[in-house]
């Protein structure tokens, strides 16, 4: 069976064309319908909820950090595609002793085409990966960074959490123009409503994954700072390293827009 490297830097036996497949990630379920893999993706996460209809057609294994290992089973995957934040790292180890389990690992648009380019690769697309992700890197490139503008980019209340610097999402703020303030903390600190205030930032962006803000939050934000520009956004387009990259560019795009009008720039 061919050897990969995956992006921990393990080796990865996986048959040649896999023909029963494993989705523990939604951002690379969608990225596998995209290859035209429907037929061979047999198990998905309760998570993934792009396409729709995937979801009820296909064996739900449980969560992204919750296997149900007799479910599993029950599929005999030849490939079970996972990722080092999303999934726990106890339930890969078990996993990984009875089948192939190819791990993501993602910091940067640059992980991002890796993963899509291997995974083209790994299924007999690799036609299809190389060609998406130089369509991504395209959109990337056609993208203008607006003038930086202090943020912080909300994902979670009770406790506050940010996003900090080291993360996928950090990547997409910056090639907005948005300048993270808390870029020099890593993965997603914790803060309270006086540390929200003494940073001050001039954006505050409230995402709609994996808290579900909404515009019913947004006055709580503006007590806080009441200088800032504050926006609900699409969680989707700043954490999704698949497929979904294809949207971000033109999401992104209208943001920066709002963004300026909002900020008379």
């Amino acid at each position: 069976m061919p050897l990969y490297t995956d992006q921990m830097q393990r080796k990865v036996e996986v048959p040649d064309r896999p023909r029963r497949i494993i989705s523990l990630v939604p951002s690379q379920t969608e990225l596998l319908y995209s290859f035209g893999l429907e037929q061979e993706v047999v198990g998905l996460t309760k998570f993934c909820v792009h396409p729709a209809h995937l979801r009820k057609e296909k064996q739900v294994i449980g969560g992204t950090k919750n296997f149900h290992f007799d479910r599993i089973r029950a599929l005999r995957p030849d490939l079970i595609i996972g990722n080092k934040e999303e999934n726990y790292q106890e339930g890969i180890e078990e996993l990984e002793k009875e089948f192939p389990v190819w791990m993501s690992d993602i910091f940067t648009l640059e992980d991002a085409l890796q993963m899509v380019t291997q995974l083209g690769e790994i299924t007999g697309r690799a036609e299809r990966g190389a060609a998406l992700a130089q369509e991504v890197n395209d959109k990337f490139n056609n993208l203008q960074a607006i003038s930086p503008l202090s943020c912080l980019y909300f994902i979670w209340r009770k406790p506050y959490m940010v996003a900090g610097g080291n993360t996928f999402i950090d990547e997409m703020l910056q090639r907005c123009g948005f300048a993270n303030v808390l870029k020099e903390q890593e993965r997603y600190p914790e803060l309270s409503a006086e540390d929200i205030r003494q940073l001050n930032p001039r954006l505050i962006l409230l995402s709609s994954e994996p808290y579900p803000f909404g515009e019913k939050h947004v006055q709580e934000f503006r007590d806080l700072c009441p200088g800032a520009v504050i926006m609900t956004v699409d969680g989707e387009m700043f954490s999704w390293y698949g497929s979904r990259l294809l949207k971000a560019v033109p999401y992104f795009k209208q943001l920066q827009q709002e963004i300026s009008s909002a900020l008379h720039l």
